[in-house]
């Protein structure tokens, strides 16, 4: 027991036996110092390992408890690398990855931010989507807010559950629409958690939701290792009333500045909900203006080689969903920056969904804004041959969509044809980056949306496929936000954020086939782009955080996380020996 700590020691919850801390004075339970060990989703943020030193060994009452040897964290990434490194496949990497966090947080993002370009595609794009289908077996410790149908009503008794009361960015999530992924969810609000770590206050004041509404998927259901309700798809009033209660619960709670961000919910209920929620919290879709943002990104650095204006360009989607709605919407916003009116804009953008070239018949209202007068036609290679685009972008998780055949055509009538296979993970992409490239003989502007290694070609050429990662997006977009508490976020931001990241992109970059800022630089990209974004803000009147910072990018960079360890050690000193002498008396 040290009271010095404020902290109330009782017996592990693991099996490790060890001592645990609570801190009375925050009411946050810290977890095991010795193994790591958490029972509630907050996570190791205490542990250091065997970098605790002896006096905090000896002050936290974990002296014994660790092998007598003291590690600096460079030592503790290098026998955290030489591990993983034994590991078989990506999956167990992923694991092995994933319980460092669970053990010691710090070194957790000391780890991913040593190698950005290395670990990006295990903690995210593409091994995730891996994780997730096997996620009753990946499983090891929650992470995140569970909230299911049966809980309407108590959000708000949910939401004290969870120990920190300084929520910055909360995600709400949903797998409606992938049937096998359900239960996706706490994997990827980790991946998304551990990017805008990089850049947030502090990982921990982030709160992954999980909302399972039940799927329909026969399999999953009668998996005995499957972790989620067995129930049919929740639709209706009741969906709704369940978010409606959610959104008001986690701003009475956190305030009007806690960032909500939404992810994988169905087309059907994406652009409502946004539309529902933008002006009232504060709030984005990272499906449809993120993936908006960092395509339009590329775009924008792809005209850089062009020579030319995006007004300029026709535009192909393999796709008419949430990302490709989000796309052209932005890509109108710039085409319209340029001085075209928004009616010409739509006329350079077309669609292809699993029926065919959008017409006038049998639209959503989303699609609708998109439709031409034109003769039918099924086939996309068809309609690339037809319309002769300048740019084609896939987004419909069709493998293969973008032929051999198409790529010969964008070639012949373009002379760099821009081809951007944007649908996640890998296995799902509409071209590879090396047919592309071997099909254009280089002449190619590729972006995927999954890594795609090097290619060389025959005569020697290199290129560096560029990832349209969402990565490059929310993190600044949340840090800016948030920073200087934005109550809504217009949907210029998001212009404002894909030119930043194309301002960043480099002669160099270019030369070597990237479209984007190398992913190793992605904490600056992020730093960056959240200064524009509260450069903004206050300008626009739109920041409520007051008085404004004279230094906006100190001010940016006093936010940033450090994974540097913390002191734990209580600050000990000495008084004058006349003023600690023992008064004495003869009874």
């Amino acid at each position: 027991l040290d009271y010095r700590l404020a902290c109330i020691s009782s017996p592990c919850l693991s099996l490790c036996g060890h001592n645990t801390h609570w801190n009375t004075t925050h009411s946050l339970y810290c977890g095991c110092y010795a193994c790591g060990s958490v029972y509630c989703p907050i996570i190791a943020t205490k542990s250091k390992g065997m970098a605790f030193s002896l006096e905090e060994r000896l002050q936290l009452g974990i002296h014994g408890l660790l092998p007598p040897c003291f590690l600096s964290q460079d030592v503790q990434v290098l026998r955290f690398l030489r591990n993983y490194e034994l590991k078989k496949d990506d999956l167990d990497r992923y694991v092995f990855l994933m319980g460092l966090q669970d053990r010691n947080e710090k070194l957790f993002y000391r780890v991913l931010t040593s190698d950005i370009e290395r670990f990006m595609p295990i903690a995210y794009t593409p091994t995730v989507g891996l994780a997730c289908q096997q996620y009753g077996l990946t499983f090891r410790r929650p992470r995140g807010l569970f909230i299911t149908i049966h809980d309407r009503s108590h959000i708000s008794t949910l939401l004290q559950s969870w120990p920190e009361k300084d929520i910055r960015v909360s995600f709400a999530h949903s797998q409606l629409h992938h049937p096998v992924l359900l239960h996706n969810v706490p994997e990827l609000s980790l991946s998304d958690k551990l990017t805008l770590s990089r850049v947030s206050p502090i990982p921990k004041t982030l709160i992954p939701n999980l909302y399972d509404l039940h799927h329909e998927n026969n399999e999953l259901l009668k998996d005995p290792l499957y972790i989620g309700l067995r129930h049919k798809r929740i639709r209706g009033q009741a969906y709704d009333e369940l978010l409606d209660e959610f959104m008001k619960a986690i701003t009475d709670r956190y305030g009007v500045n806690c960032l909500i961000q939404f992810e994988d919910f169905a087309n059907i209920n994406a652009f409502r909900l946004l539309s529902k929620y933008r002006n009232k919290y504060l709030t984005f879709n990272d499906d449809i203006q993120g993936t908006a943002a960092v395509a339009v990104a590329g775009l924008l650095a792809a005209l850089c080689i062009t020579k030319s204006k995006m007004c300029n360009h026709t535009i192909v989607f393999q796709g008419a969903g949430e990302a490709a709605m989000g796309i052209a919407e932005l890509i109108i916003m710039a085409m319209k920056k340029e001085g075209l009116p928004r009616e010409q804009c739509i006329k350079k953008i077309w669609m292809v969904d699993s029926k065919g070239l959008i017409g006038r018949d049998h639209l959503t209202h989303e699609k609708e804004r998109f439709a031409h007068e034109h003769a039918q036609m099924k086939k996309l290679e068809d309609v690339v041959k037809e319309l002769k685009p300048t740019a084609i972008i896939g987004v419909a998780a069709i493998t293969g969509a973008f032929t051999e055949e198409i790529i010969k055509a964008m070639a012949s009538f373009n002379e760099r044809p821009i081809i951007f296979a944007l649908s996640n993970p890998t296995s799902k992409a509409e071209c590879t980056a090396e047919q592309c490239y071997t099909l254009t003989e280089g002449r190619g502007i590729f972006a995927s949306g999954s890594p795609f290694d090097l290619v060389t070609l025959p005569d020697g050429r290199k290129f560096y496929p560029g990832q349209g990662n969402n990565a490059y997006v929310f993190p600044g977009v949340g840090l800016g936000v948030t920073a200087c508490a934005m109550r809504h976020i217009p949907e210029n931001i998001f212009l404002i954020t894909a030119e930043a990241i194309a301002e960043l992109v480099t002669e160099k970059d270019l030369a070597e086939g990237r479209l984007y800022p190398p992913l190793n630089s992605i904490r600056e990209v992020s730093i960056k782009l959240a200064v524009k974004i509260v450069e903004y803000a206050y300008k626009n009147k739109m920041a409520t955080l007051h008085p404004e910072p004279h230094d906006k990018e100190a001010f940016v960079h006093s936010l940033i996380f450090s994974t540097d360890y913390e002191e734990f050690a209580v600050d000990s000193y000495s008084w004058p020996e006349n003023a600690m002498a023992v008064q004495t008396c003869k009874l």
